[in-house]
């Protein structure tokens, strides 16, 4: 009768993560020694490698002109031809990281020479720290063009012996001696002071030395492979250029020179620039001084042949001396008329007529005259009115007023002619003054044309001198395009090996080697591992019993090993399978496997000793005829159940034996092997057997054969209450699970259900409790696990 609705205790995910997990936690002995071999082998990368500092200095790039055209012009800038530019900071930069820029420093440090220290396992630099330095004299094309080592073997103080690249030695020197060489020119070995000559310090100096002298080319393109320029941030001009060295002084002193060659580089670009600048002005002010002074020469010419000194002055001049020739020309005439209009008055007059008076102007001698002449005729007009004309009064005033009269009229006469000359003095006057007034516009405008040469050129020459004296002042202030913010500093811890990095790695790798080897062992092996290898197949797991060391004993009510614990687990399982059995019969357990050693007599053994210890009857029969094995765990007859099945007249309780030590175990040996087993196992002695078997026992435990190999297992199945199915771990390939499976489907096993035999395990794994005996000595206690056993 099938039973597939037992309750399956081990269902459990957590149980399936702890069971991966333990697939790799019982090699914890290989994981320790890979962490073991990993980080010894860090430790030793670690001792003997070059360390490798980081040196790193901050600049300033000040916000000035940076180069080129803009600042060859600079001096122009106030004419508005360009405007002066700001240091572009990506251009710097680039500046900073080029070809040219590093190998100058490389140059001017000697940075292409290293002193190498040998040592007995690793060598070491010695920059910076030797006993002596090399002054090679000659440093031209061919001294920078090749890479050259030379040795130096240090003896005393005062000598040494030198060794080519091949190792030959080339000679014993002493120090401060010229060295020729071919390829090399003069050179020397200088020796540097020690503050003291003791045999103490000899040990120290002496040993090999090797001088290696690395190509331009080569020097220069690995300081620029480790250079790196990069801004602090976007809103400043602060530049941080660091340079990873295997010698931190090194990485120091290349930053300071070079930052030091930048800044000189940049004064010496501006310095030409400036010298430039001046150069030109000089020659400009050349040509404007000579065009200066014939444009001066040309307005001495002007004024000398046109006799003039200041023509905005003369020209002034004129137009006065003009407005008052007029003004005397109007007067004249006026005086002129004035003169017409008396001598007219004159011709009329009579005598008894008062001349006008004060109306000719600049003449005193007619003015006295006509004032006598009126007085005259005011008093005789006076006399008059008390007398007649014959007054002899009368008659002498009349003589004198004609006389006086006549006077008047010459007087008023000769103030005519003489005005008349005069208005013809003031015309000519006149006429010669405003003919040179009417060449003034042409003296102005032609003399305009020359003084505005002399300003171009008098304006030009003060603009270049005072640009001749900006640019003097620039040559001799000028100052570094940069300002070291922070000089070359370096931590005194590596950047390269880093310890916590390597000793993490050296740890990853000591847990990753064997995980991937024991993942790629469980990839690559076929063989059935662990319960869920069988699980898959659909069929009751009844429970899996670990390795023992004691295979061949048989468990004891005192046994507590982890084998004996999992037994009586499984003994436990079987009673949900066996529930469905009736009363007073005994339950039937037949063990069968695929293949022959996959443990299914240990089990059959084990698990009836087990049943016998709760105080059960049991029965152990051995029907693997073909190839019998309970004699391997019990001491048994030869004769058994082949005995009885092949004889007539056979009692069945004379072939059981009572095992010893046990009060309710009972065993039926298989005997001898026949050579028709089959034809035996389906006789009707054998269900005959079970009848009366399953009412003297409470259990019976049948060993079985192989279903794989022999159809004896089938043909006996029938008088089964279950069968339970031993698949050894390690041993049973997983394609031969396909044999349990069509059995379980077919249901040619009745009560079928799966047992897992002799499974890897650690103390206290699979069942929470159990002691594990093992007699090992210490030695293969730590290499007990393998990777592949």
């Amino acid at each position: 009768m099938q039973n597939n609705n037992i309750p399956n205790l081990t269902e459990d995910t957590s149980l399936h993560l702890r069971d991966q997990l333990f697939k790799y936690l019982i090699h914890w002995k290989w994981f320790l020694l890979s962490l073991l071999a990993f980080l010894t082998l860090a430790k030793l990368y670690l001792r003997y490698s070059i360390p490798e500092y980081i040196a790193q200095t901050t600049i300033l790039i000040k916000d000035e002109d940076s180069g080129g055209i803009a600042s060859e012009l600079s001096a122009f800038k106030d004419l508005g031809l360009l405007s002066g530019a700001k240091n572009d900071i990506d251009d710097e930069i680039e500046i900073l990281k080029s070809r040219t820029l590093a190998e100058k420093t490389v140059k001017a440090g000697d940075f292409n020479i290293s002193y190498i220290s040998e040592g007995r396992i690793k060598s070491s630099d010695a920059y910076g720290k030797s006993f002596f330095n090399i002054d090679f004299k000659r440093k031209n094309e061919e001294f920078y063009a090749k890479d050259t080592i030379l040795n130096i073997n240090v003896l005393s103080f005062d000598k040494f012996e030198l060794f080519n690249q091949e190792n030959n030695p080339l000679g014993v020197y002493k120090f401060g001696q010229i060295i020729k060489s071919k390829v090399l020119g003069e050179y020397v070995v200088n020796r540097k002071e020690l503050l003291v000559e003791d045999d103490k310090a000899l040990e120290e100096v002496k040993g090999k030395t090797i001088v290696r002298l690395s190509s331009l080319k080569n020097a220069t393109d690995s300081f620029r492979g480790r250079i790196n320029v990069v801004p602090l941030n976007k809103l400043t001009n602060v530049l941080e250029i660091s340079c990873i060295d295997q010698v931190s002084e090194r990485a120091i002193d290349f930053l300071n020179l070079l930052v030091t060659i930048y800044n000189n580089d940049a004064i010496t670009d501006k310095n030409m620039i400036s010298e430039k600048t001046a150069q030109f002005i000089n020659e400009r002010l050349g040509i404007i001084t000579k065009e200066l002074d014939g444009v001066e020469k040309d307005v001495e010419s002007y004024k000398k042949n046109n006799k003039i000194t200041d023509l905005p002055t003369e020209a002034e001049l004129y137009l006065q001396n003009a407005s008052e020739f007029k003004k005397s020309s109007l007067a004249v005439e006026t005086q002129a008329r004035i003169v017409d209009i008396m001598i007219d008055f004159m011709r009329t007059n009579k005598g008894s007529d008062i001349i006008p008076a004060n109306i000719v102007p600049d003449d005193n001698a007619s003015s006295v005259l006509i004032a006598d002449y009126n007085g005259l005729v005011v008093e005789r007009d006076r006399i008059l009115k008390s007398s007649t004309m014959e007054n002899p009064m009368v008659v002498r005033m009349n003589d004198k007023i004609k006389a006086l009269q006549s006077s008047i009229n010459e007087s008023l006469r000769r103030l005519k002619s003489t005005l008349a000359v005069k208005s013809s003095d003031v015309n000519r006057q006149t006429n010669i003054l405003g003919g040179r007034i009417s060449q003034i516009p042409k003296q102005e405008r032609e003399y305009r044309g020359i003084f505005r040469q002399q300003q171009i050129k008098e304006e030009l020459y003060l603009y270049l001198f005072k640009k001749r004296e900006e640019t003097a002042i620039t040559l001799a202030g000028t100052a570094p395009i940069s300002k070291v913010v922070d000089s070359a500093y370096s931590s005194d811890s590596p950047v390269s090996p880093k310890k916590s990095v390597f000793y993490l790695i050296a740890f990853m790798m000591g847990i990753l080697v064997p995980t991937a080897v024991i993942y790629l062992r469980n990839l690559l092996d076929t063989k059935v591992k662990t319960r869920y290898d069988v699980e898959r197949l659909g069929i009751p797991f009844i429970g899996d019993v670990p390795h023992s060391d004691s295979h061949n004993e048989i468990i004891q009510s005192n046994s507590r090993t982890s084998s004996a614990e999992a037994i009586r687990i499984v003994r436990t399982n079987l009673e949900f399978i066996l529930n469905s059995v009736e009363k007073n019969k005994a339950k039937t357990i037949f063990m069968t496997s695929t293949l022959p050693k996959e443990g299914k007599t240990f089990i059959a053994v084990n698990l009836a000793a087990t049943i016998a210890i709760s105080g059960k009857k049991v029965l152990l029969i051995g029907m693997d005829i073909r190839n019998p094995k309970l004699d391997e765990y019990i001491k048994l007859p030869s004769r058994g159940l082949t005995n009885y099945l092949s004889s007539n007249d056979a009692v069945l309780k004379d072939f059981v034996v009572r095992q010893k030590g046990y009060e309710h175990f009972d065993i039926l040996p298989a005997g001898i092997i026949p050579p028709n087993p089959a034809e035996l196992l389906m006789g009707q002695k054998v269900e005959a057997m079970f009848e009366q078997f399953k009412t003297e026992y409470d259990y019976i435990v049948v060993d079985t054969a192989p279903v794989s190999l022999v159809t004896d297992t089938l043909l006996i199945s029938k008088n089964a209450d279950t069968f339970i199915y031993v698949v050894r771990a390690n041993y049973l390939e997983k394609a031969l699970l396909k044999t349990p499976e069509v059995l379980y489907r077919e249901r040619k096993l009745p009560n079928m259900c799966v047992l897992l035999n002799d499974t890897d395990s650690i103390n206290g794994y699979g069942y929470g409790y159990g002691q594990e005996v093992v007699k090992k000595p210490w030695y293969k206690k730590i290499f007990s696990f393998s990777f592949f056993g």
